[in-house]
């Protein structure tokens, strides 16, 4: 079922079909549950006035299709955050555009029941007919625990279902019972709802329908005898950093050439068999090549988001939190930050819009300011090209060559940045106290490779949504900007490409520029290349390939880095100096070269004056730094 399809089935059973909230704290298993009840057929995007991620699904059951809605994680229905808030509005249908559901699923880890029940019960004081899920039934098993679901659907009033998730177990069970959804009991024997007796009220529960509690993980024991200590837990954090890193270069090279090639002979195909003239050049080397330029960096984000997905599911990033939380404490950040900074290294906008989960506004907006400067994976294309160009593939320390720890580098750069930054602001205008911050640690689990391959696709996906319109539109811009106005002819001849270059609108530009950052060795192709990537960082790479071609000659085809470079025949210089390249990685680590970025940024502040901070204060900062590494390497 496509994008299309799927919304206007969600838009004609409106109304027609029951409603099924799932409720339950983050690593309980819900967005797995989700995805199985749905069959990933899902809707995205925010309700209505909060950037709170709004996720609905269908879900066939034998009684008919059903509407499915993915709540936020919450430990508590006592909402501190944007989240939680969200998620309370909408059981208690006071989520304006947004239906009371007819019924809930209460997700909840089966191993960790103890921690689970005292949140089911506040759940079940809304009164809504409600089914208890347990997930992980197979880990509770294997760790020789066993509980009497019969007779705690019996002390709750309520069915239970119990379910693996990601293996598909129990799901049939569950459709069967959604579909009998006007059955459901109301639930019954509910303690008072002050925070002591829902405790005591649990305590009781456990007591009687558990027939063996589950061991600790030896698996997780032992890891987190290494993982959390507090010297080898940061030396093994930095050490997974420096080989996932070397990775990106060495893994990925292969691909990479293979899409350069592909694209080039594409390229040289189109220029060979269509009609010579300025619709075959923009076909040929505006689209092409320059979107083919970012489009071969595929293989390196793919790469990029399957280990962090692969971490994340796995539950070694809930330990990287906890080794970075004394860190953020140093920055006056909490735990919470962590998660949106660690989510700005794929984007800075997802980054941003995960801030909403924290609840101190100060740290928000800290968090919001700081998280530009982590490096995501648009930067990634830029990174690759230079340090791949300028850097020794020499080694340097057993597998890692001085490539992946240059890059690793810039990677450290901007995160130790983001948290300085962060520290400057809570310490300064935005001072105030921290508030208590809880992590669940969960077991670590074997991911479902099926759900981490559909989560990478999914960001590929939205990539290459990118590359064919930001990307796209960018280079298509670029290269009429870089080939009009056209100059005259002279005696009947056409000019010559490098005086079609010199004289358009884009190197009128370039060199308007000039005088601010010619202090870092960079010349109006480079400008050039600076104000495309406002649309999309990316876009200095597309942006480049379209300029330095008209210099390149026949050494295109020995490739992109070969020809930044090789020396200009009139000059007798590179055409891009090492000095200056450095000092554009430098730049590149500082500025808040996105648009799309500082949209966001206005959303969340509702305000353009924090847009406007961020931009400037980060571009002074970028500007610093470059002229700096312009300096010492010159």
């Amino acid at each position: 079922m496509n994008a299309a399809t799927l919304a206007r089935t969600l838009a004609e059973i409106k109304g027609k079909s029951p409603t099924v909230a799932l409720v339950g704290s983050p690593n309980s298993g819900k967005t797995t549950l989700f995805n199985a009840l749905t069959g990933l057929r899902a809707k995205t995007g925010n309700y209505p006035g909060v950037t709170v991620d709004r996720k609905v699904g269908i879900a066939k059951t034998p009684a008919g299709l059903v509407r499915v809605v993915d709540l936020p994680g919450t430990y508590s229905l006592h909402a501190i955050s944007q989240d939680e808030s969200v998620a309370v509005q909408i059981l208690k249908g006071e989520m304006v555009g947004e239906e009371k559901p007819d019924g809930v699923l209460v997700v909840a880890d089966a191993t960790t029941l103890d921690r689970s029940l005292p949140f089911i019960a506040e759940v079940l004081h809304l009164g809504l007919p409600s089914c208890l899920v347990l997930t992980m039934i197979d880990e509770l098993k294997a760790r020789g625990g066993d509980i009497d679901l019969a007779r705690l659907g019996g002390e709750l009033g309520i069915p239970i279902v119990g379910i693996v998730g990601n293996r598909g177990i129990g799901i049939d069970d569950l459709r069967a019972r959604i579909a009998d959804l006007a059955q459901w009991s109301e639930p019954r024997n509910l303690p008072q709802e002050d925070t002591e007796s829902r405790f005591a009220w649990a305590d009781g529960i456990l007591q009687r329908v558990t027939r063996s509690r589950p061991r600790s993980s030896r698996l997780t024991q032992a890891l987190d005898r290494i993982l959390l200590h507090p010297i080898l837990g940061p030396l093994v954090f930095l050490a997974f950093l420096a080989a996932f890193f070397q990775s990106i270069f060495s893994y990925a090279a292969p691909a990479m050439d293979f899409m350069a090639g592909l694209m080039d002979q594409s390229a040289d195909w189109l220029l060979a068999n269509l009609p010579a003239g300025m619709l075959t050049d923009l076909l040929a080397d505006g689209i092409v090549r320059g979107v083919g330029a970012v489009l071969v960096f595929i293989p390196q984000i793919a790469l990029l988001f399957a280990v962090i997905i692969f971490m994340e599911s796995c539950g070694y990033l809930a330990r990287g939190a906890f080794v970075v939380d004394r860190l953020l404490g140093w920055a006056g950040l909490e735990g919470r930050c962590f998660i949106s900074l660690l989510s700005s290294y794929a984007c800075a906008v997802p980054g941003i819009l995960a801030t909403r989960s924290i609840p101190s506004p100060r740290d928000r907006l800290a968090t919001i300011l700081a998280a530009p400067f982590t490096t995501c994976s648009a930067r990634l294309p830029v990174y690759a090209l230079l340090v791949g160009t300028f850097i020794s593939r020499e080694k340097v320390l057993g597998p890692f060559t001085w490539q992946g720890m240059t890059l690793m580098g810039l990677y450290f750069l901007g995160g130790f940045t983001a948290l300085l930054s962060a520290a400057l602001f809570k310490k300064g205008m935005l001072r105030g106290a921290t508030l208590p911050f809880y992590l669940e640690l969960p077991p670590y689990r074997f991911p479902s490779l099926k759900l981490v391959t559909v989560q990478v696709l999914r960001r590929i996906k939205l990539f290459l949504r990118r590359a064919g319109t930001v990307i796209l539109g960018a280079s298509v811009l670029l290269w009429i900007l870089l080939n009009f106005p056209q100059p005259e002819e002279v005696d009947g001849r056409a000019p010559e490409p490098q005086t079609v270059l010199e004289s358009s609108y884009a190197a009128q530009a370039g060199q308007a520029l000039e005088p601010l950052f010619a202090p870092m060795g960079f010349d109006w192709r480079i400008n050039v290349g600076l104000l495309g990537s406002l649309a999309a960082r990316e876009v200095l790479v597309s942006t480049m390939a379209q300029v330095y071609a008209y210099e390149g000659g026949e050494e295109d085809a020995e490739g992109f880095g070969k020809m930044l470079r090789a020396r200009n025949p009139e000059t007798g210089e590179p055409r891009l100096k090492r000095a200056s390249a450095m000092a554009l990685l430098v730049f590149f680590v500082f500025a808040l070269q996105c648009i799309s970025t500082l949209a966001v940024i206005r959303r969340e502040t509702n305000s353009w004056r924090w847009p406007a901070f961020a931009f400037t204060y980060s571009f002074a900062i970028a500007w610093l730094g470059a002229w700096w590494t312009y300096l010492l390497l010159s």
